[in-house]
């Protein structure tokens, strides 16, 4: 009797600790499970991101101005010096390249350092055609003008504030006539602020079914 007390003690042990594996593995796969539910959960959150907004700018020459368009909307429209009769400002379709903070400038084997009497101001944004660019100026006064050797330029207040909202690869669109669907953009003034916040610049009011219609893609 004792013995046979004793195999079945033995028994009742094995069998509980074959209950307790068999628990240990199915909680060790439903961990699992969950961990690599979380983990899918997470790739899938991670990978729902905000699209980056589309933005454009685009230069009229003969208005002398430049605006700054964003997913349709006109953000802001700023002044600007162009080009001279003998040193054009290039009409065409580019891209931001480059941003420099405090750019030196580069002429014919001169070389000004940054400071108040450098030509391109205290910011520069470089296009993809060579030596052109969007900048600020030394001489405030040629904004409104056709005065520059090529390139935009802009104030300083103004070229700080579009320095902070555009990036490398945004579209910059020059043009040398005056159109019909460029009058709808220059035509109208847009007095929001551009602001660098996103909120405010997404408070922007939106401009006329014209305007919309002329920026999808008709300039």
């Amino acid at each position: 009797m004792r013995r046979t007390t004793t195999q079945t003690s033995g028994q009742r042990i094995k069998a509980k600790a074959t209950k307790l594996v068999f628990a240990a593995i199915l909680l060790f796969f439903a961990s699992s499970s969950a961990f690599a539910g979380d983990l899918q959960a997470a790739k899938g959150r991670a990978e729902i991101t905000p699209t980056p907004p589309e933005r454009r700018i685009v230069v009229s020459i003969p208005d002398r101005e430049l605006a700054l368009i964003e997913d349709g909307r006109v953000l802001k429209v700023y002044p600007v010096a162009v080009g001279t009769r003998g040193t054009p400002s290039p009409a065409g379709q580019f891209k931001i390249v480059n941003r420099v903070v405090s750019p030196a400038y580069y002429h014919e084997g001169r070389v000004i350092p940054p400071g108040k009497s450098n030509p391109l101001g205290n910011r520069w944004m470089g296009l993809d055609k060579k030596g052109y660019g969007i900048h600020g100026t030394d001489v405030p006064s040629s904004i409104g003008k056709a005065a520059s050797h090529g390139c935009i330029r802009m104030a300083k207040r103004d070229v700080e504030e579009l320095f902070e909202i555009v990036r490398v690869g945004d579209v910059v669109e020059i043009h040398g006539k005056r159109t019909p669907q460029l009058a709808t953009v220059f035509g109208e003034r847009v007095t929001q602020v551009a602001s660098a916040t996103p909120a405010v610049r997404r408070a922007a009011s939106r401009p006329s079914p014209v305007v919309l219609a002329a920026m999808a893609g008709q300039l």
